[in-house]
Parts: C-alpha cells; sequence; structure tokens
C-alpha cells in the first residue's frame, strides 16, 4: 500500500514540523461523515500505533526525521492517492488526489468509494 507525497505536500509538512517538538508527525487519515460519506483528516500527533504505517519525508542531510503515519484502515482508502498542497489566493491546504474515489464534494475534503 502506497500514498504519495508530492514535492509540495512534503516541504509543507517539513514548514510545519520544524515549528514543533521533535517527534510529531503528520497524521492524514479518512473518516466517516463530510458531505460524500468519507472525509481526509489532516493532524499533528505524537504517537505511533502498531498499524501505522509510516512515511519518511525527511530531506537528505537532515539531523532530523520528518514523518507521516497512516493506519491501515485509511490505507484502504488512500492506496495510490497523491497528497498535495496547494496555495490560491487567500486558500492553502492539503489535497489528496485519490483514484479510488467514485465522487467527491466541491471544495475537495470529502469522498465517496
Amino acid at each position: 500500500m502506497a500514498l504519495e507525497i508530492d514535492d509540495s505536500a512534503r516541504e509543507r509538512i517539513i514548514d510545519v514540523l520544524a515549528a514543533e517538538p521533535a517527534g510529531k508527525r503528520v497524521r492524514v487519515s479518512v473518516q466517516g461523515g463530510g458531505c460524500s460519506g468519507y472525509q481526509y483528516g489532516f493532524d499533528l500527533d505524537d504517537q505511533t500505533g502498531e498499524d501505522d504505517i509510516v512515511i519518511a519525508v525527511t530531506p537528505p542531510g537532515s539531523p532530523r526525521n520528518y514523518e507521516v503515519v497512516v493506519d491501515v484502515m485509511s490505507m484502504t482508502f488512500l492506496d495510490g492517492a497523491t497528497l498535495r498542497y496547494t496555495q490560491q489566493d487567500w486558500d492553502s491546504r492539503f489535497t489528496v488526489d485519490n483514484p479510488n474515489a467514485q465522487s467527491t464534494c466541491g471544495c475537495g475534503s470529502s469522498f465517496s468509494v
């Protein structure tokens, strides 16, 4: 199972985590709810569960590890998806290009399968 993290998301994740204490990670999840059935979640977390998949985003030569964690259940919805960070006018956010989604809401934060 794989979630791809593009350069824009990688840079933003590193910026966010650099301002946090060591050991913080970005957690990407899928939860029930949202206007299309499921919604993406993005949180800071300092815990890693037994079923978490850890994705390193550490730049070469960095003295600190930067990571994204995704639980296995969420990864079943995110397998093959790409995490991006977009900035446009006053709006900036993480987005997910998800080939598993059959439909999405207008803002892109929820989807159905």
